[in-house]
């Protein structure tokens, strides 16, 4: 397999680990991004042939959020805030890591185990995910880690990846991903065959609000045990497994009092987020109005287009997979009303495969642009197809509210005492 690779290609699941082998045999230095064809995405970091972080996955937030549980109890992310332009980066995990480590927050030791369980559990996902779709990979050359705080061992990490995923599947749990919550659908019968103890205990933990990783964070055990106790009530539907959203960071509001180089805010260019998740309509706003434009959020795709004629936005950031109405579905009837026959419709998404970029086209979307949103991407876009002269270039806002005298400044953090 060459090692520049301009289109993704398709493999077999069982050739995974070839392409993992090949970064470590040719000493790679890039990243290795990895699709499956249900639209989950991985990225993993390599310096030299070696891992030296991932992200991706279902819930990322969740992830780390449950590494600084484990690994850094001295960190209380509860009273944490985040700048923006931190969150939007695409690796902003290990950014964050690097700025606790430089203020001396988390040492060395707790970055080495937290880089190897992060590896580990995004290539359980990975060789979970190889067994039931197909998947695709990609290698950009680009370094982005320079100077990497750990690296982990290729070969200890596939031979994890393929044990954690043969005794998953022994004991029955294939089908199930740990990233999914369990939720009490019939108590009483629940209540019947064990203990009072054991049923509070039930009753308190399966809400549905946390995930089997989640859950085994909070019991101390590792998640084979948990997901193996509940399997029996799973199996006879008194315990089902659904999906929950992730838990964004919280992040840090700009400055009220902030002035920009805005000659009329009211004349100015109104841009519109049509977009399940309140995280990427938020980032979105940050970056829209601290360039000078307006902006309107629609979280609901049933008021979608009855909002956006009454309001009439200069430019539409459109989602691709939305609950009820589609994105495609969306902008097929907008390209109908002759009042948004060329208004731009930004088609955003998760995935960057070109089955997608092609239907999109099709239905008449202007341009496509992948998630995790960059600052920078969106408003080369927004300046591509918005007229210069209102898009001119403001200052950002960059500074966050200054804290009061019970808030401690972290780097780019703040940290609530």
């Amino acid at each position: 397999m060459v090692q520049n690779m301009t289109h993704p290609e398709l493999i077999e699941s069982n050739n995974l680990l070839n392409e993992f082998k090949t970064c470590t045999q040719l000493q790679y230095n890039g990243n290795l991004n990895i699709q499956s064809s249900k639209g989950h995405q991985w990225t993993f970091y390599y310096r030299l042939g070696r891992i030296v972080w991932a992200t991706g996955g279902t819930h990322p937030f969740r992830r780390w959020r449950r590494q600084m549980a484990l690994n850094c109890p001295q960190i209380d992310l509860d009273k944490m805030r985040f700048r923006m332009e931190d969150l939007s980066i695409n690796y902003w995990d290990y950014h964050i890591l690097e700025i606790l480590y430089k203020r001396q927050k988390i040492n060395r030791e707790q970055i080495n185990v937290i880089v190897e369980q992060t590896i580990a559990e995004l290539l359980f996902d990975l060789a979970q995910q190889a067994n039931f779709a197909s998947i695709s990979c990609q290698r950009h050359p680009v370094v982005l880690l320079e100077t990497p705080m750990s690296f982990t061992s290729s070969d200890a990490s596939m031979k994890y990846m393929l044990d954690s995923w043969k005794i998953w599947s022994e004991v029955g749990l294939a089908s199930f991903s740990p990233d999914l919550a369990p939720v009490l659908r019939r108590p009483e019968q629940l209540q019947q065959m064990v203990s009072p103890s054991v049923y509070k205990n039930f009753v308190n933990l399966i809400d549905g609000k946390y995930t089997l990783r989640d859950l085994a964070v909070k019991m101390k055990q590792n998640v084979l045990p948990v997901a193996r106790s509940l399997l029996p009530y799973i199996l006879k539907g008194i315990i089902e497994l659904v999906e929950v959203p992730d838990l964004p960071l919280a992040v840090a509001e700009a400055e009220s009092n902030t002035t920009t180089t805005q000659p009329n805010k009211l004349n100015a260019p109104l841009v519109a987020c049509v977009d399940d998740s309140p995280l990427v309509c938020k980032m979105l706003e940050e970056i829209i109005t601290a360039n000078g434009l307006r902006f309107m959020k629609i979280q609901d795709a049933v008021q979608a287009l009855p909002t956006l004629i009454q309001d009439k936005p200069d430019l539409i950031f459109l989602d691709l997979i939305m609950p009820v109405a589609s994105g495609y579905e969306i902008c097929t009837q907008l390209r109908r009303i002759s009042a948004f026959a060329n208004t731009p419709v930004i088609i955003l998404t998760g995935s960057d495969g070109l089955l997608d970029r092609v239907r999109a086209k099709v239905v008449g979307s202007t341009d496509f642009l992948t998630k995790p949103v960059v600052a920078e991407r969106v408003m080369a876009v927004v300046r591509k197809y918005l007229p210069t002269q209102a898009t001119q270039t403001v200052r950002r806002v960059t500074n966050i509210e200054k804290p009061p005298s019970t808030v401690k400044s972290i780097g780019n953090l703040e940290v609530c005492q």
